[in-house]
């Protein structure tokens, strides 16, 4: 390996969150500001809200639905 090109690494950077988390992890960084963590992401803490203006949600719950129903299997009559 080269000397001289590879920045210097924190194995113990501080990480911050704009919700008040924090945690440590290793960065060529030695403190990182974040905007949004696993701890506020509505994703992750299950508040996540679909907006659905044109009603798309419904129509694909629809379809999928209809293929669920499809490929299932039939009970046909033996002769």
């Amino acid at each position: 390996m080269k000397q001289g090109i590879h920045p210097q690494y924190y194995p113990n950077a501080k990480v911050k969150c704009a919700c008040g988390n924090t945690w440590t992890t290793g960065s060529t960084m030695p403190e990182i500001n974040t905007g949004i963590c696993s701890k506020c992401h509505p994703f992750y803490t299950g508040t996540e809200k679909i907006l659905d203006t044109r009603g798309r949600v419904e129509k694909f719950k629809k379809r999928l639905e209809k293929t669920a129903l499809k490929s299932s299997p039939s009970k046909k009559k033996a002769k």
